[in-house]
């Protein structure tokens, strides 16, 4: 198993972290390139983006699920059932890219079109979802074996991988968005196009690690068949809370930003790059969320309890102390942040206010997601799903008050970070205190 010292704790974690930062260079790279090609295309990038990582969302609690089944068998030394999640976890996946490429393509346009008000807007948008939709299909080979690489601490990869996405798509997006050389000039498509090669590029890379690597040496995740109905039963009751809870926030937050676009004037481009800027806050979480999962689950499946709480500090002390090293920025100069992803002076000024109010809910958050990803590295995911059902409920009725009531400005409607981040914490805090680990 893992060990707990702070040194440990961090070689896990800091790849996931760089990890992170690679992925929020894919988005601020394509942002960037958009917001100099035309507002239009920066807009549906934005808001086209929102719905692709909901839909993501479906392999990414899915692959959520599975780390934490494989990470547990690691505790019990169950190598036969670690490759029996793994294979069940990629049939899985492969059912869900079929069910969403078909949704994407046939199902969209017309919900496109009847919730976005500007025409051009949401015929841009179901542009851009169409060509994003051929990496559903890199998800299932890309998450499948990071979920295995996570379950055993084996991070470095994943960072690698990461590395080459983030590489490529800023190289594609140069010849592909402003047209270089004999490539043609394809804007918003253009970085669609990159984006979803880069992501294979990044699948590809795994897969010759995995079938040249230790890890199928060490489990035997090809050498036989392991996959059972009850396997697969098992996996979806722990992956599809996972699954509904990533769908439910990010759905939310895209009617947020519906609504956001209905209030017209430039507060969608202005909220948008708090968006593309948010990534940057969640590299230190994202990174310990990932951390926290594997190191529970491993220490929960060995039936250690003693030693989680001893985790919990930890790492929540180190996510703390690297939010403040990374995000420090959004306080004392979020101008200059803001500048990464736009070079319109009129928007940089009010986006810069909003990001100077949510900055310390991100702070909430770090120190109270230790907790949900707790629940969820113990395999209760179904307490999880109910703790973000009830946090994003009382964010959309505060977002609509402020939105469609009260017709409060911009950067107040911001406030319904903290209503969300605080509810997450405290409901998790709570259950933890109730719920007993060796039961």
């Amino acid at each position: 198993m893992l060990d707990i010292q702070y040194k440990s704790i961090l070689k896990m974690a800091l790849p996931m972290m760089l990890s992170g930062f690679i992925q929020s260079v894919i988005s601020i790279t394509d942002a960037a390139f958009l917001s100099r090609y035309s507002t239009l295309a920066y807009d549906a990038s934005g808001s086209a983006g929102l719905w692709y990582i909901t839909f993501y969302m479906v392999f990414t609690g899915l692959g959520d699920g599975a780390q934490i089944g494989m990470a547990q068998k690691v505790g019990e030394k169950d190598l036969k059932g670690f490759a029996a999640v793994f294979q069940s976890n990629f049939i899985i996946l492969v059912t869900a890219a079929f069910i969403l490429t078909i949704l994407v393509q046939l199902g969209m346009p017309s919900l496109m079109h009847f919730l976005v008000t500007n025409p051009k807007l949401a015929s841009a948008e179901q542009s851009f979802l169409e060509i994003r939709s051929y990496s559903f299909w890199a998800a299932t080979v890309t998450l499948s074996i990071q979920a295995a690489y996570l379950a055993v601490g084996k991070t470095t990869l994943v960072l690698i991988a990461s590395l080459i996405a983030a590489v490529s798509n800023i190289i594609l997006d140069y010849f592909l968005v402003f047209g270089t050389g004999p490539f043609p000039r394809l804007g918003l498509e253009g970085a669609a196009i990159a984006s979803t090669t880069a992501e294979y590029l990044a699948m590809f890379f795994l897969l010759s690690t995995l079938l040249r690597g230790k890890l199928k040496r060490e489990y035997p995740v090809w050498k036989s068949n392991f996959i059972r109905k009850i396997q697969i039963r098992e996996n979806l009751q722990i992956g599809i809370p996972l699954l509904f809870q990533g769908i439910v926030a990010l759905f939310i937050w895209t009617i947020f930003f519906i609504w956001i676009e209905q209030m017209g004037g430039d507060n969608l481009t202005v909220s948008l790059n708090i968006r593309y800027i948010y990534f940057l806050a969640f590299i230190p979480i994202w990174g310990f969320a990932a951390t926290t999962k594997t190191y529970i689950a491993q220490y929960y499946g060995a039936r250690e309890f003693l030693f989680i709480p001893t985790i919990q500090r930890r790492i929540q002390l180190l996510t703390i102390g690297f939010l403040i090293l990374t995000f420090h920025g959004a306080l004392l100069y979020p101008e200059t942040l803001i500048r990464l992803v736009s070079d319109h002076a009129d928007h940089i000024a009010g986006s810069a206010q909003i990001l100077r109010i949510v900055s310390g809910s991100i702070l909430i958050y770090g120190f109270g997601s230790v907790y949900l990803q707790t629940i969820s590295g113990i395999g209760y995911t179904r307490v999880t799903l109910l703790v973000e059902c009830v946090a994003t409920c009382l964010y959309i009725i505060s977002a609509y008050l402020f939105i469609k009531i009260w017709n409060w400005p911009i950067q107040l409607v911001w406030l319904v970070e903290y209503i969300y981040f605080i509810t997450i914490g405290v409901l998790s805090f709570g259950y933890l205190k109730l719920f007993k680990l060796d039961q």
